[in-house]
């Protein structure tokens, strides 16, 4: 009988991933993300009452979370490919359940407000990082779309349980709740993806600096600049000082990532026609649906006289089909193609918004928001999942974390803009508080045709060189 060589004996298996239990945990991080932002909107009113708040001052607690996770997510897409995808999503995510528990603990405007700008930056990194592991799981084509299509269902359930739980928590237990309710499943999830996930490991080179820090001081001031002027004037010194600044910090951007040697963004991604179609697509998506859920939650309560409960309750139909939405993507891309598909989504999401917007405010539930409800829910989930497609199908394991990053922030960004939009068209007429609910909606209707617009113009891959990014 031969005797077995000790050494081998002592040589540790390879770590097996369990997929199953990766994407759970890691579309469930984005789920919590759109969790606590649904619950933080419902709250809102109960939030100013209790601290109490300033209408700025509650505007900032909503701003200060948009600008800092628009300005950090291309920063934290690039940290996943640089540092590793784990060990990147599992700090991010560490800073954003902290961040929550600070929020909850607050009792002065300027606490929330910090600990709100610090959860957004904790969610810019992990979010980007969560998707670049997930694309990492699912290397081939028709992989990537179940899984992304896991990860946009997992995504609307999470704005499902926002919106049900949402009111019912707030009126049941006060608004610290929203926050403190992040912070188990969050440590779930920090166990799941430890357990599940091997460490990710780090790429050989230097990180851009200049670069990072440019494209940062970019995005943030434009947020700022864009989500402030509704409220203080688009011709306030704040407001022209922050757009100048976001202006000419992009244009450094785009001047250092020409000279660097490893860019942050290496500038070939943008000759991918697709690529710039998806994030086009997304950006309006982006001012679609920030722009809808600033609006709807004060229409319903406002002029409808709904109880936040009741508001939340009410839009469970909007979760519930942004959940099979996603789920479904996959499938209606494979029946249709992805550029048809994401047509339709538009085609829908446009339709639904217009019912909303030209329906008459004394009719019923079921004629005046089930109906627009169930297809803005539809166009939604479908849209999100087939625009993320798009932008990431051509990733490589170096840009998976960089593409999504982009999408991400251009999702973010046109957020931003939407809203800053929307406010403005609105303001100044209709109900007694000033704003022209109708208004608002009708112009989501447009931004979601000119979405749909835009995606059935044709592209072409351009090829080039290695030197600025491009994939073959």
């Amino acid at each position: 009988m031969g005797v077995k060589d000790p050494s081998a004996q002592r040589a540790p298996a390879p770590r097996v991933v369990s997929r199953g239990l990766a994407v759970a945990g890691l579309a469930a991080a984005a789920g919590v993300v759109i969790l606590d932002s649904a619950m933080v909107n419902l709250a809102a009113p109960v939030m100013r009452a209790a601290l109490p708040l300033t209408t700025p001052e509650l505007s900032w607690v909503v701003d200060s979370y948009l600008i800092a996770f628009a300005g950090l997510l291309l920063l934290g897409g690039r940290l996943a490919d640089v540092l590793g995808g784990r060990k990147v999503f599992l700090s991010g995510l560490a800073t954003y359940v902290a961040a929550s528990v600070v929020c909850a603990l607050a009792t002065t405007a300027e606490v929330l407000i910090a600990a709100r700008t610090v959860q957004g930056a904790g969610a810019a990194v992990l979010v980007p990082a969560a998707l670049s592991l997930l694309l990492g799981l699912y290397p081939a084509a028709d992989e990537r779309r179940r899984a992304l299509g896991i990860w946009g269902g997992v995504a609307g359930a999470g704005s499902l349980l926002g919106v049900g739980a949402g009111g019912l928590v707030t009126q049941a237990l006060g608004w610290p709740a929203v926050f403190w309710l992040p912070v188990p499943i969050g440590v779930l999830v920090a166990a799941a993806v430890w357990s599940a996930i091997p460490p990710s490991p780090a790429r050989p080179g230097r990180f851009d600096l200049p670069g990072a820090a440019t494209i940062t001081l970019g995005t943030s001031a434009l947020a700022l600049g864009l989500i402030s002027a509704p409220e203080v004037g688009w011709g306030s010194p704040g407001t022209v000082a922050s757009l100048a600044v976001g202006v000419a910090a992009l244009g450094a951007f785009v001047v250092a990532e020409r000279r660097s040697p490893q860019p942050l963004v290496p500038l070939g991604v943008f000759r991918r026609g697709p690529v710039v179609t998806a994030n086009t697509v997304m950006l309006l998506l982006g001012a679609v649906s920030v722009g809808l859920f600033y609006f709807l939650p004060q229409y319903q309560q406002r002029v409808l006289g709904m109880s936040p409960l009741t508001t939340g309750l009410s839009q469970l139909p909007i979760a519930v089909m942004i959940t099979v939405g996603g789920f479904a993507a996959p499938w209606s891309a494979r029946l249709l193609g992805a550029r048809v598909a994401m047509t339709s989504a538009m085609a829908a999401l446009s339709a639904g918004l217009l019912w909303l917007a030209l329906g008459s405010s004394d009719g019923g539930y079921a004629t005046a928001l089930l109906g627009p409800f169930l297809l803005i829910g539809s166009g939604l989930g479908l849209g999100f999942v087939h625009a993320t497609t798009v932008a990431v199908s051509g990733a490589t394991p170096g840009e998976a974390g960089l593409l999504s990053g982009l999408i991400n922030a251009t999702r973010q960004l046109g957020g931003a803009l939407g809203l800053a939009a929307l406010i403005a068209v609105a303001t100044g007429s209709g109900s007694g508080d000033g704003i022209a609910y109708p208004t608002a909606f009708l112009g989501a209707a447009v931004l979601a045709l000119l979405a749909a617009a835009l995606s059935v113009v044709p592209t072409t891959h351009r090829r080039s060189s290695p030197a600025d990014g491009e994939q073959p």
